[in-house]
């Protein structure tokens, strides 16, 4: 009976990965311990959020290692709601910004 071969991760790459989890989730907690306010707090939850996320795809469900056409067929509608929604955000600031020209505050 044949065995099927796999490759086998190191196991540096997965404590690598916790460290660097350990550390964005720290720095994270430290922008509501430091009580950041505003865009700036906003900005830096979304940039750990979404650096965590990215390496939690990449390394624990394999990502990092597939093909690139299994990538782009799983990454690129995801990528294009995010441009979708943006526009729609974009869009909503200018109609409330007009509406209150209009209307007067």
């Amino acid at each position: 009976m044949e065995h099927a071969q796999t490759q086998q991760h190191p196991i540096s790459v997965y404590f690598t990965v916790w460290g660097l989890l350990f550390v964005l989730s720290t720095l994270s907690y430290l922008v509501d311990y430091l009580h950041l306010h505003g865009y700036l707090r906003w900005s830096l939850i979304l940039v750990f959020m979404l650096m965590k996320a990215g390496l939690i795809v990449a390394v624990f469900m394999h990502m990092r290692w597939e093909r690139l056409a299994l990538m782009y067929a799983i990454l690129t509608p995801p990528l294009c709601l995010l441009v979708l929604i943006t526009l729609m955000a974009i869009e909503g600031d200018y109609t409330f910004i007009t509406r209150g020209l209009f209307f007067g505050q």
